[in-house]
């Protein structure tokens, strides 16, 4: 199976320019009038209308260390992103995630980079599954592996139960 291509990836590459920039390693790119529109809001597939991004942070709930560290990363975060949406703390497995967790749904590029960012620096042992959530039924699979983020260690999402709440997808392949 060929994987998914956004429309602009077909563009030609061999027309881009090959001279390198003072720092002799990265390449000088081609001048944009505007700046991308995904600076601002997302762009289809990534589904806008509810959230587009979902942060899990994992812990492990059977070590009172990283129970306690979650609880309190659960609490900055909902002090210092009061706009994010913030799930309350599961001290169990729940649904497709195989150990304790909370969720953070984001809706814009400016809180993907600022939640990343904060747990870059805050998250200490804790790991974080970044998934976007795609336009239309039948994504979460894909949403929760191939598409999906790791910042630590990489935990085993339960993708069988995924597939049995995702409807199947019509494939023209």
């Amino acid at each position: 199976m060929a994987p998914e291509t956004p429309a602009n990836l077909n563009e030609q590459v061999d027309d881009l320019p090959t001279e390198v920039n003072a720092d002799g390693k990265s390449l000088v790119n081609p001048k944009r009038d505007t700046p991308s529109a995904w600076y601002k809001t997302y762009q289809s597939p990534i589904e806008t209308s509810n959230n587009a991004f979902d942060f899990h942070i994992y812990f492990r709930h059977s070590s009172e260390v990283e129970t306690a560290h979650a609880k309190q990363l659960h609490a900055s975060i909902r002090r210092e992103f009061p706009e994010l949406r913030v799930y309350k703390v599961f001290e169990r497995p729940v649904g497709p995630h195989p150990t304790g967790m909370f969720e953070v749904n984001i809706f814009t590029p400016e809180h993907f980079g600022a939640l990343f960012g904060y747990l870059v620096a805050n998250r200490g042992p804790l790991s974080v599954l970044v998934h976007p959530n795609w336009v239309g039924k039948g994504e979460s699979v894909k949403d929760h592996s191939e598409r999906a983020v790791w910042m630590g260690e990489r935990w085993p999402v339960d993708l069988a139960l995924l597939r049995k709440y995702d409807p199947p997808v019509a494939s023209n392949q």
